[in-house]
């Protein structure tokens, strides 16, 4: 499932944060790792300063995980190239820093991040940068999925099947539930909170709907449990997921045309702007065998 996994680099020790989860997933998965830096068209003369700059990496990541790398260097536009290059090369999964500012040529992750989530089909994993990055053996030992009840909303399951399949990681299956809905009236859109019996009704739906996705995870190495909270969506996977220590949040998407077209509404966007903890992103719809 991660057969081929991407990481683009800028030439800055930021990016660079990224490479210790790609190497832990090409390790367990025995996955080729692909490391892209773009140069930009007006900059063409450097072009072989970001060759010798992925080779560097390259060997950095065969030392240190004992996988293959393979550099390749754009030229173009960062986002534009990084969308292209992995939609035409059957690549599996992306790995990048929310935004890295300095180095060889330096580009702005934030922006480049924004376009290339939207635009690409297969999963990306993103990492804030600026966050210190856990030991090797923490870097996936706890993570949190989120769901809703959908089918699209299980997009990524399959992927955290398969990856405690390779790994001891602890999974928890997570539910939030509304204390309440808004409803039009005749003054306007107001807020109703439901009672004591529809939450706890709703509360009980939504465990069961849980422990039965979570007979998916048969076979894997780690522990899985099963959460419902009450509240709003994003704000309690961020708690939660603060609370617990946990390492990875898996999240469904359906992409952007906007960067808010998530399943869950603005969820995704809130965490990815407001949570420090990488956050495995999966295209409703895309999920590769």
């Amino acid at each position: 499932m991660f057969e081929r996994i991407v990481v683009p680099l800028d030439g800055s020790k930021l990016a660079e944060l990224a490479l210790p989860h790609a190497g832990e997933l090409a390790g367990a998965f025995n996955s080729e790792i692909i490391l892209v830096s773009v140069c930009k068209p007006e900059e063409s003369q450097y072009q072989h300063m970001h060759q010798l700059y992925t080779e560097k990496m390259a060997e950095s990541i065969k030392g240190s995980f004992g996988v293959e790398a393979k550099p390749v260097v754009l030229l173009g536009e960062s986002a534009e190239e990084i969308i292209s290059y992995t939609e035409e090369n059957d690549i599996s999964l992306l790995v990048m820093m929310s935004h890295a500012r300095s180095g060889i040529r330096s580009w702005t992750m934030g922006d480049v991040a924004n376009k290339v989530i939207c635009r690409v089909s297969m999963p990306v994993l993103l990492i804030r940068a600026g966050v210190p990055s856990p030991k090797k053996e923490e870097l996936f030992n706890k993570i949190l999925l989120p769901l809703d009840s959908s089918d699209a909303g299980e997009a990524a399951l399959p992927y955290i099947v398969e990856l405690t399949k390779k790994m001891s990681s602890e999974v928890t299956l997570l539910q939030v539930v509304a204390p309440g809905q808004h409803v039009h009236t005749i003054g306007g859109l107001d807020y109703v909170r439901f009672t004591e019996q529809q939450v706890d009704a709703m509360k009980a739906e939504a465990k069961q709907y849980l422990e039965k996705a979570g007979k998916k995870l048969a076979g894997m190495k780690g522990t899985m449990k099963c959460e419902v909270r009450v509240g709003d969506t994003a704000h309690e996977i961020i708690r939660f997921a603060e609370k617990t220590n946990t390492r990875l949040v898996a999240i469904s998407s359906h992409g952007c045309s906007g960067i808010k077209q998530w399943i869950f509404g603005s969820v995704a966007h809130k965490i990815l702007q407001v949570s420090s903890i990488p956050v495995l992103l999966a295209r409703a719809g895309q999920v590769k065998p």
